[in-house]
């Protein structure tokens, strides 16, 4: 299903918790809205824990390091993300008016503490020279099962340029799926199809997707829509790839044809 929270109150506001709202989506994830100035602390002593800068100024600092990130533009910078085991004490101070997206959940393992920049997001185009460029998009991959396999979460993000699809064809995954949405302009939407239900989404709107269901969506023409993907691998069955519709698959047999020709 999917949720509109308007615009974001300061401080916490919370999208999905193990054990609460949508706890099937088994994460707790949140957006923090920071004023500049101010700072936060996290530690949880169980879970593994992502945090994303969305927008704005900010200090990271994690067990001997500290390091400064600006983003001003998710459409136009690369995701900066911190990601560490449970146990790991993790300080965020803002250095103007900040957001960033906070993503948790359980997992016994330790692992090193990761800065993901630039340098480390893999940039995808999918759907370029397809079906006149309809659904044309950028796909970011911060962590997945491949860079991050000791991870039981994945992280990235997606641009879809204005009237254009993503997440096309329609697929489903076994694996529950989070997405967090923005839009270039405060007035942007778009379009989601879960399962068989359709939803209008709007600026930091969110989707909860229960495994199974398909999930393509659209954005409206003059409106660029970006959101963060993030999913939740099952014990012993991670996320690796994704499962087409079979009647939809005749859109990606080589020099397919789609009307008009052009």
């Amino acid at each position: 299903m999917l949720e509109r929270m308007g615009s974001l109150k300061s401080g916490k506001n919370i999208l999905t918790e193990v054990n609460g709202r949508h706890s099937n989506m088994l994460m707790d994830i949140s957006v923090e809205k920071m004023l500049s100035g101010e700072c936060l602390k996290f530690l949880n002593e169980n879970k593994e824990m992502a945090i994303l800068l969305i927008d704005g100024e900010v200090t990271f600092k994690w067990e001997n390091e500290e390091e400064i990130f600006k983003r001003t533009s998710v459409f136009d910078d690369e995701p900066t993300c911190l990601h560490v085991c449970k146990g790991i004490r993790v300080e965020i101070k803002a250095m103007s008016d900040v957001e960033i997206l906070v993503q948790l959940t359980e997992n016994k393992e330790v692992f090193e503490s990761k800065l993901y920049s630039s340098e480390d997001t893999r940039t995808d185009i999918f759907g370029e020279g397809v079906w006149n460029d309809v659904a044309r998009r950028a796909v970011r991959t911060v962590f997945d099962y491949d860079n991050a396999p000791y991870s039981n979460m994945v992280m990235g993000e997606v641009i879809t340029y204005p009237g254009k699809w993503s997440s096309y064809i329609p697929h489903h995954h076994e694996q529950p799926e989070v997405y967090y949405y923005k839009f270039d302009k405060p007035q942007g939407f778009g379009f989601s199809l879960i399962g068989e239900d359709a939803y209008k989404i709007v600026d930091n709107s969110f989707s909860a997707i229960p495994g199974g269901l398909v999930h393509p969506q659209t954005s409206a023409p003059g409106y660029a829509m970006y959101y963060c993907w993030m999913i939740r691998h099952f014990e012993k069955n991670p996320w690796t790839e994704r499962v087409d519709l079979e009647e939809h698959k005749w859109l990606l047999e080589k020099d397919v044809k789609i009307w008009p020709e052009i």
